[in-house]
């Protein structure tokens, strides 16, 4: 499997990726919003683009589809409650559900609720799994839940799918917030050396040229993966002198959303 990180350099700051088997050169485009950088970067390749999946139905994740399937002529692929919001979906996918690149390539669907509720993250059947995580989970980060979202749901995500994930995971979100979210976790937990070495590692880096993450890593690093974390937990009840003196999980996880909603 050959994975082709493609960056935007939108305001967004949106990732775009490319999935090709190197066997048959046929790829699968992850919201190619910038069609323009998708299908060249294709065309320098050698790929055949025969598929397109959307994470979710938000207009930064969508916006180059029309663009990408009339050049390619394309399956559009997304989770199968959004044929309403993302026009000319071909095929519904549900959890469980296998995307095929070429002869070999699998993707495994996730049905991720949380940033909206129909949004999916592909997890490669390969040897270092990857996960391409859309706007679910961020490095270092969490999605927002502000169109058409919830965090309860975004935490049942997090504690029952992403945590159970093997540590070796690749992460592959759909944007590039590492920075500012390394910055949140340190206002969270000061002494937090992981966090704050990773972000002395990216800090004024070129986003295209960002390192890769892994879920092992995240847990080190990502406040929303370190939700027993007693540091953590004290610096928040400090801010936040509702919170009980043992907070529940899903309780951390909602105040740190919210927080991070001003940061």
């Amino acid at each position: 499997m050959i994975i082709e990180r493609i960056w935007t350099g939108n305001s967004y700051r949106n990732y775009n990726y490319l999935i090709a088997c190197p066997d048959s050169g046929e790829a699968l485009a992850i919201d190619p919003l910038d069609h323009e950088k998708t299908l060249r970067t294709a065309r320098a390749k050698g790929w055949r683009i025969t598929q397109v999946l959307n994470t979710h139905e938000h207009p930064d994740h969508i916006g180059g589809n029309a663009q990408v399937i009339a050049a390619t002529g394309a399956t559009l692929i997304a989770h199968n409650k959004a044929a309403g919001k993302i026009p000319g979906v071909d095929r519904g996918v549900a959890a469980g559900d296998i995307i095929k690149v070429g002869p070999r390539i699998e993707l495994e669907c996730l049905d991720t609720p949380g940033h909206t509720m129909c949004h999916i993250c592909l997890l490669s059947h390969t040897d270092q799994p990857a996960l391409f995580s859309g706007d679910t989970l961020f490095n270092a980060g969490a999605g927002n839940v502000h169109n058409g979202g919830s965090v309860d749901a975004l935490y049942d995500t997090f504690s029952q799918q992403i945590a159970r994930l093997p540590d070796h995971t690749a992460l592959y979100p759909g944007h590039d917030y590492i920075e500012n979210n390394l910055r949140f976790t340190l206002a969270r937990e000061p002494a937090n050396e992981d966090a704050r070495s990773l972000l002395a590692e990216v800090t004024d880096v070129d986003p295209a040229h960002m390192p890769v993450t892994t879920l092992g890593q995240e847990k080190a690093v990502n406040t929303f993966m370190r939700l027993d974390s007693a540091a953590l937990i004290e610096r928040l009840r400090a801010d936040c002198p509702e919170l009980p003196a043992d907070p529940d999980a899903q309780a951390v996880f909602r105040q740190l959303r919210l927080l991070r909603n001003a940061w």
